[in-house]
């Protein structure tokens, strides 16, 4: 930490550094349980990848079988993504018209409709929210096992936020890594979303004018990047190189469509997203690590469910130690994108509704911690599975959602 004196220092029992809908659901949570908490984020948008990266689909809270396997407050902003603007519950799902589950339980948005929702969700659960503030340090206890502070920078200046506990929801394990705890890299790939205006498009698309304009799944392991690879992990070279790249490919999109026949004055951007569009940087070192093929796994300590996002079918449990750091360090809990996961578990979990889940998790056992005065990883699971089941509704097992149960490991 920084030995120049702070202009400001605040006290809160939750801090959560990262306002993605991993943070979103952990900052909410808290807060309602009666926790006195706080959320930093680094733009002045909530939602992460979801609005700021212009990702305006809220993937399946079901199995793709017809059951629904997410709830709590992961449906909850579902909801909301949709209240100040276009998007529709499919048939047959909660608060959707009646008839079959043909449609998996998702909804596309409008990114600055799902912002005014997710402001007024926090002010409403009395989270103290903190824009336009960036997560620079972490500062551990005198004794080096537990979290003690960070530091943030904003307007103010340089300040400290102490706290009992710590979330660390920033999508790639900003606050874990300052914390001197071990995490795990993969391939990023370059997949482009974007907000279009298309002529053709406006009378017949469910958001007119809105579009995924390019969408290339290639990896972004590009030949004049090195000595810094785009591949893997990240830098802050890297994120420029990334980006920089992303338009290019996003002008020879437009290039070649204007070569084809449309004009400028038919189809052109609208809005680009304003933060890197990373889908995987760094996942945490946890307890467990969740892995390929570990669908239909049982866990003892689940703490929910996800369905696939990419096909029908498969469950996956997730462990309540997919939060916890395999290195001990009191005060810390991860969330979202940056839970213990690897390869394709890690492609289930990175996405909206699991990041909701886990966030929620996490915001429930830092309060309970709280309560209990222990650490996180000293909490009772049991309490812990029956505060999810009662208070928040959550199923844990398949079989609590009427399917096979899980295969014990």
């Amino acid at each position: 930490m920084n030995n120049t004196p702070c202009p400001f220092t605040r006290k809160y029992d939750v801090a959560v550094v990262g306002g993605g809908i991993a943070g979103v659901a952990a900052a909410i949570q808290a807060a309602r349980a009666g926790m006195h908490t706080a959320l930093i984020e680094k733009t002045i948008f909530p939602g992460g990848l979801a609005t700021t990266g212009l990702v305006y689909i809220y993937l399946p809270l079901c199995d793709g079988s017809g059951r629904q396997v997410i709830f709590g407050i992961a449906e909850e902003l579902l909801r909301a993504s949709i209240a100040y603007g276009p998007g529709d519950i499919p048939a047959g799902w909660p608060g959707g018209p009646e008839g079959d589950r043909k449609e998996r339980f998702r909804t596309p948005f409008s990114p600055a409709s799902y912002i005014l929702a997710l402001d007024e969700l926090l002010e409403s659960a009395g989270v103290e929210i903190w824009y336009d503030t960036l997560f620079c340090a972490a500062e551990r206890s005198p004794e080096g096992d537990r979290l003690a502070a960070i530091e943030v920078e904003n307007k103010s200046g340089r300040g400290r936020i102490c706290a009992k506990q710590f979330i660390d929801a920033t999508g790639d394990c900003s606050l874990a890594r300052a914390a001197g705890l071990p995490c795990h890299d993969e391939i990023n790939f370059m997949t482009l979303w974007a907000l279009q205006y298309d002529r053709q498009q406006t009378a017949s698309r469910l958001i007119p004018g809105i579009d995924i304009c390019f969408d290339a799944s290639t990896p972004c392991n590009l030949e004049k990047a090195p000595p810094e690879d785009l591949s893997r992990g990240i830098s802050g070279k890297a994120v420029s190189d990334f980006v920089l790249e992303g338009r290019r490919r996003l002008r020879e999109f437009y290039r070649a469509r204007y070569a084809e026949g449309r004009t400028r004055n038919d189809l052109f951007p609208l809005h680009l997203p304003a933060m890197p569009q990373f889908r995987k940087i760094y996942s945490l070192d946890a307890q467990y690590v969740l892995g390929s093929g570990e669908d239909g796994r049982r866990f003892e300590d689940s703490v929910g469910l996800t369905g696939d996002w990419r096909k029908p079918g498969p469950v996956w449990e997730i462990p309540y130690r997919a939060l916890l750091p395999a290195q001990p360090l009191g005060g810390f809990l991860a969330a979202g994108r940056n839970a213990g996961a690897r390869d394709d578990a890690w492609e289930v979990t990175r996405v909206i509704p699991p990041a909701a889940l886990t966030g929620q998790v996490a915001g429930l056992a830092a309060a309970m911690a709280i309560r209990a005065g222990c650490e996180p990883a000293e909490l009772e699971v049991a309490r812990l599975q029956r505060a999810l089941r009662e208070e928040c509704g959550f199923a844990l097992h398949p079989e609590e959602v009427g399917l096979p149960p899980s295969v014990r490991a």
